[in-house]
Order: C-alpha cells, then structure tokens, then sequence
C-alpha cells in the first residue's frame, strides 16, 4: 500500500511456540504487512513461557511497526484472521500456541471494551513484549501513565529473554 490517508501507527506482538515457530512468524509478519505500510520490524527473542500451562516449549518472540488506515477493531479482527489461518486455536489462557497476534498500541487511543482494550493491558508489564517494542519505539510513552517502552523495559524483569536474531526476517 503506498501513502494512507488518516492512517495510524499500529504496533503488533508476535508470539508463537508450537510448530514451526520461525516459519509461522516469518508467514505471519507477511500477511500483517498486507494491512498496510512496514515501518519496522525487532529483533527475534526467545523467551520463556509467562504463566500458562506448564512444560511449554520457549516462545519466539518479535513486534511489527504497521501504519494502517484500519480502524482497531478491523485490525485486530484481522490479525485474528491471520492467526485462525495459521492454525490457532483458543482453549485455554496462556497455553501454547502456534501463532499470538497482539494489537499493542494504536496511535495514542485509549480504549477499554470488551472485544478490544488499547494500550495492551499487560504490554508495559512484559519483558517479552517490551524488547521487541523498545527495538522498534524505546520511547514511545504509554498514553495513561507517561511511562516509556525503555522504562517498563528497564524496571520489567528480563529472566528468561534472550535475544535470538536481528535478521529473522527476510527482506523482500
């Protein structure tokens, strides 16, 4: 897509530990960059699984900087599109996954419903989801509390956070 009219910048997380997690991510990353216009793209990190069930493998983990002109809830019914089409399936909370699409951020909305909440609930929480953010907008500001990604990202506790590769991602 070239030049969007009253787009905004959407940040994405994605997670994935069952299958082929690179490959999914790698697949993934493309359909996100259908929605609109790639402006960044982390690291990849492997970290450990948060909460859930236990004797998960690791996760890989990474975030996609989108400007798109799709309202959030469009957005994140397409990312749940995306993660139907790559298999996913929704049993249980936190339990393994073979791809998590998460809308993050969008713009500087604050929204609390329940089909969508912006900012992420738990994102300024989350060493996992705070490293890739912090590669792509380290100080990008939490529009409630002022708090910057690099912030969180400093007082988050990084045990089980590793980065895996810059270069994950194929360029097109």
């Amino acid at each position: 897509m070239s030049a969007l009219h009253g787009a905004e910048d959407a940040y994405i997380a994605l997670g994935a530990n069952l299958g082929q997690p690179l490959e999914t991510l790698r697949w993934a990353a493309s359909q996100v960059a259908r929605l609109g216009e790639l402006h960044g793209v982390s690291q990849l990190y492997r970290t450990t699984p948060v909460g859930g069930p236990p004797r998960q493998p690791d996760y890989l983990n990474a975030a996609l900087w989108l400007r798109t002109d799709l309202p959030p809830l469009e957005l994140l019914s397409a990312l749940h599109d995306i993660e139907a089409r790559a298999g996913r399936e929704r049993r249980e909370r936190w339990e393994a996954r073979v791809l998590d699409l998460d809308l993050i951020v969008y713009g500087n909305r604050v929204e609390v419903g329940p089909s969508l909440t912006l900012p992420h609930p738990r994102a300024w929480e989350r060493a996992f989801v705070l490293a890739p953010l912090a590669d792509l907008q380290s100080v990008m500001a939490h529009p409630l509390t002022g708090e910057t990604v690099g912030e969180a990202l400093a007082r988050a506790d990084q045990s089980g956070l590793w980065a895996e590769r810059a270069d994950w991602l194929p360029s097109s």
